[in-house]
């Protein structure tokens, strides 16, 4: 498989279209982003949901392209109020799907970290799903070797330009691993 230019690199992919298996769904689900169907076929494909952890905000845009992909977000964030009585026993649920402005309200830390980092902002209603580059099995054991490496380093495990540059670094050499055959 032909490599992508860097420049593909670090881009939120803002004119690529979403994996193939969203486009067989559409409209709002009241199911929450992880529960999504669609989310649930492409990781038994082998993509895994990009962290949600503000220390990864940045993470789908330095990604390898080869081994990231999108789909439209049309799950449901939801508010849940619990009431308890005088004894700390539940007495009643409510859920009730978060509004627009609330929404905005969960993501702003992360475009805070964004734009600190100076990468632009995500674009609205994206899921994003990630296949770990090299031989690593998951992307977990990808986020705990770049920690390690980061460690080793004596670079601070944080959103910031020295993290964000050795991460970007060490995923481009990832990614230009010969993919193992499976």
């Amino acid at each position: 498989m032909a490599r992508d230019s860097w420049d593909s690199w670090n881009s939120w992919d803002e004119d690529g279209t979403p994996h193939p298996l969203a486009l067989r769904r559409s409209g709002r689900s009241e199911q929450e982003p992880d529960r999504l169907p669609e989310v649930r076929e492409l990781e038994v494909l082998g993509w895994e949901p990009a962290p949600g952890e503000t220390l990864w905000a940045f993470l789908p845009y330095v990604w390898p392209p080869a081994a990231r992909t999108w789909i439209p977000d049309r799950s449901t964030h939801w508010a849940v109020e619990t009431r308890l009585d005088g004894h700390g026993h539940i007495t009643g649920v409510e859920a009730a799907p978060l509004a627009d402005p609330d929404l905005h309200d969960l993501d702003r830390e992360t475009e805070e970290v964004l734009a600190r980092l100076g990468i632009p902002p995500r674009p609205p209603g994206r899921l994003w799903l990630l296949r770990p580059p090299g031989s690593f099995p998951t992307v977990g054991t990808v986020l705990d070797h770049l920690r390690t490496l980061a460690r080793e380093r004596g670079v601070e495990v944080s959103p910031s330009p020295e993290f964000l540059s050795l991460t970007r670094a060490e995923l481009a050499a990832l990614g230009s691993e010969p993919e193992p055959n499976t």
